[in-house]
């Protein structure tokens, strides 16, 4: 296996033993360090299910996987990497839509307790977590005083996002957890992990990759290397972001890939561009910042 491989899957089928329903055919798929892949499909396709698998939250053993070339399911599969620096980072972080009903966060306890077991430092202003954590509390506006069994849905999701990126990753498995934010805090994410990617570029050892699976597509232009379609268990398509073209004339019913796996796209009109400027005016306007 290329050691440019954040992860490497072969032959991987699943299906869930209270049913006997196969969920996952033979899936094989490569997916190398410092990109960003969309992962798409309907209901039911098997892309939750998938996710899981790679970050080791359901155990399957029909097929080979592995993460940054180990396999998750094994006895000598540790989690945290201590780099040349003594930092650590994770090597595989999954993010699911359970967490906010989880009963351990659903508590009264603070914001500031929850990461301060992770290893957040308040006092300590430049410390690597601290630092990280400051910066995704302002992006995400969370306040280290919210108490978690008073907060909606949407700001547990914040939560949830500072815990798990506290720390820097190697693999990084997004599944809808975009869905309770609003357009800038999404658009603020979106920049923090295309600069977390940027970085594995310059660093070897901080080499990363992100899987991200959304029903949400406004503002992703660009920000993407990949497009994965997940279908009935199987992989239906798979194109790279810089063989798809969005074009003016192109009929809906005309989308398919040609001979040189080129795909056309029609122009959508998105309203999200100029939401997005509208929202961050109003966020400068309330923190007193001249445009």
């Amino acid at each position: 296996m290329s050691g440019d491989l954040a992860i490497d899957v072969k032959n991987l089928s699943y299906k869930y033993p209270i049913n006997d329903v196969k969920t996952l055919h033979n899936i094989d798929l490569q997916i190398p360090y410092n990109t960003i892949n969309l992962l798409l499909g309907s209901n039911g396709s098997g892309k939750t299910t998938f996710l899981k698998i790679l970050g080791g939250k359901t155990l399957c053993l029909n097929g080979d996987v592995l993460i940054d070339n180990a396999n998750p399911f094994s006895n000598g599969f540790r989690n945290t990497v201590t780099l040349s620096d003594g930092s650590e980072i994770n090597k595989v972080c999954y993010f699911g839509t359970d967490w906010v009903r989880s009963e351990f966060i659903n508590r009264d306890i603070t914001v500031l307790e929850l990461i301060t077991s992770l290893g957040y430092r308040k006092e300590n202003l430049e410390h690597e977590f601290t630092k990280r954590g400051n910066y995704l509390m302002e992006i995400l506006e969370v306040d280290l005083g919210w108490r978690m069994h008073m907060l909606s849905d949407g700001q547990k999701r914040r939560v949830q996002l500072i815990m798990g990126l506290l720390k820097p990753f190697k693999v990084l498995l997004l599944d809808e957890i975009t869905i309770d934010l609003d357009v800038v805090a999404r658009f603020k994410l979106f920049e923090f992990l295309k600069f977390e990617v940027s970085q594995g570029k310059n660093n070897p050892e901080r080499k990363c990759c992100i899987v991200y699976c959304t029903h949400i597509f406004d503002g992703l232009n660009s920000w993407y290397d990949r497009v994965i379609h997940l279908h009935r268990g199987e992989i239906e398509g798979d194109f790279q972001y810089k063989n798809i073209q969005y074009v003016d004339d192109e009929k809906d019913e005309n989308i398919e890939a040609d001979d040189d796996g080129v795909v056309r796209i029609a122009r959508s009109s998105s309203l999200h561009p100029l939401v997005l400027k509208w929202l961050l005016k109003d966020e400068h306007k309330r923190r007193g910042i001249s445009l």
